[in-house]
């Protein structure tokens, strides 16, 4: 099991990964921000920046 998290690992740090990442992060922040009527967008933005910091490259 953990060569499988080895390789999920290895292909979200790599650029096809981070093509992969990208949308969904912002389509999660973007669900987030309409869920609490975008009320807290600064906090959804640093969120999905640091998301993206942590799996992208």
């Amino acid at each position: 099991m953990s060569d499988l998290s080895d390789k999920a690992k290895d292909f979200a740090n790599s650029d096809k990964g981070e093509q992969a990442t990208d949308p969904g992060l912002g389509k999660a922040a973007d669900a987030a921000d309409k869920a609490t009527g975008g009320s807290h967008g600064d906090q959804i933005d640093k969120a999905e920046h640091a998301a993206d910091d942590k799996i992208g490259q």
